[in-house]
């Protein structure tokens, strides 16, 4: 088979695709299909499971295509200024769900986002990375309509949409965990999953299919919760408000939900179970994007990488080809000295213009 030219960066000693056979990401090369699918196979939720993503499987047709990989975007990345990014071959055939391109935002003469581009894929997790004042929460903010982007392409499931307002972005299925939950401590868990989307029978509160839900999706979501729904959100642990913010997110109809550090001031515990969470989430198809500073967590669940460095995206790799030192310079230097380009020049990624830190001040 001949391989089609890599245009973009890989890891040192490492290829930015995997053959068939490889036990780490494929079955037999006859299990995958003869021509890449158009939409996320159903398998790709078995990319689920304890661990490392480079420990999981991905099984049947979900194999398919993985046998290289090809980079996508360069020629507009390259024009913008922006990262040129990876894309699984067979992946690179569905269609992201939710796909960002060249997004600039500025308030007043401090520009926030660069030619941002950034996107998110079903049952998968993105992991978005970046030191603060990167401008991760602006971009989160574009993504939600709560702050309009200045320009740059905005599309839903293939589709160009104008998202403009929180209430559009929530039409289309996109839920925002904020760190902070947003919960009310003084309602119960079923009042706060409901709380500005009551079910009613006639003229009152149906109660009960209120209720019946709450109960449901949480336990759809293998939620732990010790007592009963009625219970008070003041009386539940760290761990388990967030969970509740989370299964108030996937309630409706959702296709990608952003969670923003749903791990922080956790026990260990109860960061481990938002982390079986987050996997679940994926596992059922959403696009999950995870801001997060813990690189453990970031490793532990996400499929794929996306660092920014001063408002601008400087690299979007899988999670399997990068190790915790090259992200961590990826954030604090917006380049790393082991990532290399096709020509073995070290740095950045081709098409990257990275600013120093002295030379604009963080967003």
């Amino acid at each position: 088979m001949s391989l089609p030219a890599l245009s973009g960066w890989f890891p040192r000693g490492r290829g930015g695709g995997r053959r068939a056979g490889d036990p780490a990401r494929t079955g037999s090369p006859a299990e995958a299909p003869t021509q890449a699918p158009t939409q996320a196979p159903a398998e790709v939720a078995a990319w689920a499971g304890a661990g490392p993503p480079a420990a999981r499987t991905a099984p049947g047709a979900a194999a398919a295509g993985w046998e290289t990989a090809r980079l996508t975007g360069q020629d507009r990345s390259a024009a913008l200024g922006g990262a040129a990014r990876w894309e699984p071959l067979g992946m690179s055939a569905v269609t992201p769900v939710l796909d960002l391109r060249g997004v600039h935002k500025s308030f007043g003469p401090v520009t926030v986002l660069h030619d941002v581009d950034f996107v998110a894929y079903p049952g998968e997790v993105t992991a978005l990375v970046g030191d603060n004042g990167a401008g991760k929460t602006t971009l989160v903010k574009c993504i939600a309509g709560i702050v309009r982007r200045d320009r740059g392409e905005y599309l839903f499931e293939g589709r160009p949409v104008r998202v403009d307002s929180p209430r559009e972005a929530t039409s289309l299925g996109i839920e925002v965990v904020h760190q902070d939950l947003a919960l009310c401590e003084n309602l119960d868990i079923v009042q706060n999953l409901f709380l500005g989307r009551e079910r009613r029978r006639g003229m009152v509160l149906d109660e009960a299919e209120m209720e019946e839900v709450a109960a449901d999706i949480l336990a759809g979501l293998s939620v732990r919760m010790t007592g009963s729904v009625r219970q008070p959100v003041w009386a539940l642990s760290g761990g388990q408000r967030q969970t509740v913010a989370i299964a108030r997110a996937v309630l409706g109809d959702s296709k990608v939900v952003i969670l923003d550090e749903p791990s922080s001031a956790l026990g260990v515990a109860q960061t481990r179970q938002v982390l079986e969470l987050v996997r679940r989430l994926a596992d059922r198809g959403l696009a999950v994007v995870l801001i997060s500073h813990n690189m453990n967590d970031v490793f532990a669940v996400s499929d794929r990488i996306a660092a920014l460095y001063l408002g601008r995206m400087v690299a979007q790799v899988r999670t399997a080809d990068v190790t915790h030192t090259q992200v961590v310079e990826l954030i604090t230097a917006g380049r790393s000295a082991t990532l290399e380009q096709p020509d073995g020049r070290p740095g950045a990624p081709l098409g990257a213009d990275v600013p120093s830190a002295a030379a604009e001040p963080p967003a």
